[in-house]
């Protein structure tokens, strides 16, 4: 009997004794071997600052056949008044330029939005203007009122490597400011639909939804890309996200900042990229380079010497590996700029200089009132050479007829009233040809629409 009635004591006693001992929270120790450990903390104290939370509000109107039909608003006392419904998101930006109070983010994290507010590090919350937005890259720039700004500075991602460690920094699922690290996983994907300009930084920094537009950083705070897009089979993060490396990030925001949008101009070519039995039949070694399809008639390019076939190794000394890439360094130099391309032709290496040309373009209040607020421009070379024919929908004001029937920048024109458009002047000819109502031909994302503009 005592043995049986000591058991449930002892167990007791036990119990009470750990619950009477302190607790000692488990964590590293301050140093090892006599070295200290190392931490991000010192670096991130200077670049949280620098990362700021975006909010936006979009109303959108809400149609009911019901609500429509003027009997039936009468008949029951409805007041004839639009029923709108406000749709919130969320995103983070960087500072990059504490004097104007520059702040970059993603172009989708503010499309569309009517309200945009900022929120800093320091609580301090403020109301945003548009500068201007580049859906081809999907950056945007947004200025706010505010002092005592800290800008993060801009490192060349070019410089980057593979296993390079570093930081993401935004502001995931709305949480608040979150820190996330990991390395370079690869550099230069493309492939993501919608975007005509594309060298993004694979990272495996958990990077989720909210963090778009925040900053990603490298280990000396400075910024090395925006964050922009994960890659997800079920919404979450399984560790592959993309960001904007911060040289075309640069370029965009020089853009914006001078111009309120990005002129990128032409060298008036089509390459495509060099594979191996390209290579062989043009009795090269190797495969490194792009290959020149087609030069515009009267282009730059045309007016510098180049051919049909000349192969383009290096354009303003980066080497080019593939047409994506060749792309995106094109339209990364302001218009009037020379640049150096190193070329081969029948097995030899030249230099050719070509100036970058700026885009033919159109306002179109200049062709009909009901186009004021729009600006087309004729379709890159490369467009031409994939079949592609009409005008690019450059600029495009949201409160703008057209931006009110649905249009979007990147929309390209491709016929009206049943008629084909080509080029800027047969456009011009076609609209004013039109008695009534333009039913507009488009192409977006590779599906084709009718839009009337009445």
């Amino acid at each position: 009997m005592n043995r049986s009635f000591k058991w449930p004591f002892i167990a007791l006693s036990s119990i009470f004794l750990l619950l009477a001992a302190p607790i000692c929270p488990a964590g590293l120790p301050a140093a090892v071997d006599g070295e200290a450990l190392p931490s991000l903390a010192p670096v991130l104290d200077r670049v949280t600052p620098s990362v700021v939370n975006v909010y936006t509000q979009t109303r959108v109107r809400v149609r009911s056949p019901l609500m429509d039909d003027p009997f039936f608003r009468r008949f029951f006392n409805i007041p004839n008044t639009p029923r709108e419904r406000v749709s919130q998101s969320l995103g983070s930006g960087v500072i990059v330029d504490a004097k104007e109070g520059f702040v970059l983010t993603n172009n989708h994290v503010i499309a569309g939005a009517d309200d945009i507010s900022v929120t800093l590090s320091d609580g301090r919350s403020f109301d945003a203007e548009v500068i201007g937005t580049d859906p081809d890259s999907d950056l945007a720039m947004v200025r706010i009122p505010a002092e005592n700004l800290q800008a993060l500075k801009l490192a060349d991602s070019n410089k980057l490597r593979v296993g390079d460690f570093v930081v993401a920094v935004g502001n995931p699922f709305g949480l608040g400011q979150t820190v996330t690290s990991g390395i370079v996983s690869a550099l230069g994907r493309t492939g993501f639909r919608g975007l005509e300009f594309q060298n993004f930084i694979q990272t495996d920094a958990s990077i989720n939804p909210g963090n778009s537009g925040g900053a990603l950083i490298n280990l000396r705070g400075e910024l090395v890309g925006i964050n922009s897009a994960i890659f997800t089979p079920s919404g979450g993060n399984v560790g592959i996200g993309f960001a904007i490396p911060s040289a075309m990030a640069r370029y965009v925001m020089d853009q914006l900042s001078q111009f309120g949008e990005v002129r990128r101009g032409t060298l008036g070519i089509s390459v495509q990229d060099l594979t191996a039995d390209l290579a062989g039949a043009f009795g090269l070694e190797k495969s490194h380079g792009v290959l020149v399809a087609e030069v515009a008639e009267d282009s730059a390019a045309e007016k510098a010497g180049m051919r049909a076939g000349d192969v383009i190794r290096t354009i303003a000394t980066y080497p080019v590996r593939s047409a994506q890439e060749f792309h995106n360094y094109e339209g990364q130099f302001p218009v009037g700029q020379v640049l150096v391309l190193e070329v081969v032709r029948d097995q030899t290496e030249k230099i050719v200089k070509v100036k970058v040309e700026e885009l033919k373009s159109l306002k179109g209040s200049d062709v009909d009132p009901r186009l004021a607020g729009v600006r087309l421009e004729e379709l890159p070379q490369r467009m031409h050479s994939n079949g592609i024919q009409g005008v690019l929908i450059s600029r495009l004001e949201p409160d703008s007829q057209l931006g009110r029937s649905g249009f979007r920048p990147g929309d390209i024109v491709t016929g009206c009233n049943r008629m084909t458009i080509i080029d800027l002047d047969e456009f011009k000819d076609v609209i004013q040809s039109v008695r009534g109502s333009l039913f507009l031909e488009i192409v977006r994302d590779g599906k084709g629409y009718v839009v009337r503009v009445d």
